[in-house]
């Protein structure tokens, strides 16, 4: 059965049967490349590690437009909880259930559908299709960039399927993310008696000021385009079950949601400066899981902008909110932009999203790859 054409439901039902869920596959990129290729797209399977990645490319012409997406999903928890099977790709009453319908399955079938109806010869089509985003995103989209750059396939644009909208599609692009860093600090000490004090070295005395001077820190005001930036203490622990002993070491783990006014690098040196004057024997370890990066409002996003509104009668606001995505990875290497279906169900319990608006955001896409070649 030929599953993709101008409506992304059949397409979509057949990417939620598959169970992938990170690491596994569950057949869904062969799913996809198949259709795929009923299209005219040249499909390239590139496996690094256990994880498999899709990307495929059709038309011809100076300019080209690429879909980053994911096929991977989480875990679905206790599925006796769901009101249909998460893997059943059902529809009740106009609307599509099962793991990945919202994030981000019904994506990418739309766009699979929006290229259906787009004349090859108007220009570069890519679908770059991840299998890796929901887990390490160690081999996935960082990969496939380093391949795409070697084999010379770096789009002029990049659309990434994230359900960004809030409330109503359309309502929402993200040009850009928060950059995330965690970090865990480790005190020594020396372990004894509380009631002999000078026999021992307490870290937590050492450890706690220095955390009050982080959280009481104010990073920044903001920019025209992010928030200020946010440090949250998510940890303490002394592992000490006693009441009537010192601790012989204190650990303490955050992490900070940060702006382009910062870097790992500026961070980090921070973090240093302030235990230095507080326990300056501590152990630092930091980790960078994303910087934050801006795609400042160009041609290509006041493109996507019209055609958003064109088709759902919104203007979306640009928005650089929420957690990361794979997007910080594509930024170093073409202009890049997330939109999406309406993210409320994502990760939950009964993800679901409106049929209705699936074929909307395929209609979305259309346009945009219209607006694009023109």
């Amino acid at each position: 059965m030929n599953l993709v054409g101008t409506d992304p439901l059949p397409l979509a039902q057949a990417l939620i049967r598959c169970r992938s869920v990170t690491p596994a596959d569950g057949g869904a990129q062969l799913v996809l490349a198949a259709e795929l290729e009923k299209l005219g797209f040249t499909t390239t399977r590139l496996r690094f590690g256990k994880i498999e990645n899709l990307f495929a490319e059709r038309g011809s012409g100076s300019k080209h437009l690429c879909f980053a997406g994911h096929t991977d999903v989480v875990p679905t928890g206790a599925a006796e909880k769901w009101r249909y099977d998460p893997f059943g790709g059902i529809v009740e009453d106009g609307i599509l259930y099962g793991r990945g319908a919202a994030d981000m399955k019904g994506a990418i079938a739309a766009f699979a559908a929006a290229a259906a109806d787009i004349d090859p010869a108007s220009g570069r089509i890519s679908l770059l299709i991840t299998g890796d985003e929901e887990g390490d995103a160690k081999d996935g989209t960082v990969k496939m960039l380093e391949w795409a750059k070697a084999e010379q396939k770096i789009p002029d644009f990049c659309i990434v399927g994230e359900p960004t909208s809030k409330a109503r599609l359309g309502d929402t692009v993200k040009i850009g993310r928060r950059g995330s860093l965690s970090a865990r600090i480790a005190v020594s000490g020396r372990q004894g008696h509380v009631a002999y004090p000078h026999l021992a070295d307490n870290p937590i005395h050492r450890l706690v000021p220095a955390l009050a001077a982080m959280a009481a820190h104010r990073l920044d005001e903001g920019t025209e385009w992010f928030e200020p930036s946010s440090l949250q203490i998510t940890s303490v622990d002394v592992g000490n079950s006693a009441g009537n002993v010192i601790p012989g070491e204190a650990v303490a783990r955050l992490n900070i949601r940060f702006n382009d006014l910062h870097s790992e690098a500026s961070l980090t040196d921070w973090l240093t400066e302030t235990l230095a004057a507080f326990a300056p024997q501590a152990d630092l370890q930091v980790n960078c899981s994303g910087q934050a990066f801006l795609t400042k409002p160009g041609i290509e996003t006041s493109k996507l902008a019209a055609a958003i509104e064109a088709s759902t009668g919104i203007a979306p606001k640009m928005d650089t909110g929420g957690g990361t995505s794979d997007a910080r990875f594509i930024s170093a290497y073409c202009p890049v932009a997330e939109f999406g279906l309406v993210g409320a169900t994502m990760h939950q319990t009964d993800e679901a999203v409106p049929v209705a608006e699936m074929r909307k955001l395929a209609l979305v896409y259309k346009a945009v790859m219209t607006s694009f070649f023109a």
